[in-house]
């Protein structure tokens, strides 16, 4: 019996002392320093991406020369890849946008 009961209590407290130390930790973000840029669509790219990525990201992508094949591609990664619930009316408008802003 001692056999059965030791392992027991040894597994009772580690278990306990294991949520004693995992406390939840909590922590700042960094205030955001960049802003989507004005434009028609702006409300759709910001229900839409804005649940992943602020507008700082979007200010990171390179300046390229076919803009809406790029953000065309990148939409649709955002979809096909990550799964972004994006419905198929507002792919175009977002595409849009993005192309005209960036």
């Amino acid at each position: 019996m001692k056999r059965t009961v030791l392992p027991l209590l040894a597994i009772t407290a580690a278990a306990a002392l294991g949520s004693a130390i995992a406390a939840p930790i909590s922590y700042r973000l960094p205030p955001e320093v960049a802003a989507f840029r004005p434009g028609p669509n702006l409300d759709v790219v910001k229900n839409n991406c804005t649940a992943c990525h602020s507008a700082d990201y979007v200010n990171t992508q390179p300046p390229m020369k076919n803009k809406k094949e790029f953000w065309q591609a990148e939409v649709t990664k955002m979809i096909k890849v990550y799964g972004a619930p994006i419905e198929d009316a507002d792919i175009g408008k977002i595409v849009d946008y993005l192309a005209a802003a960036y």
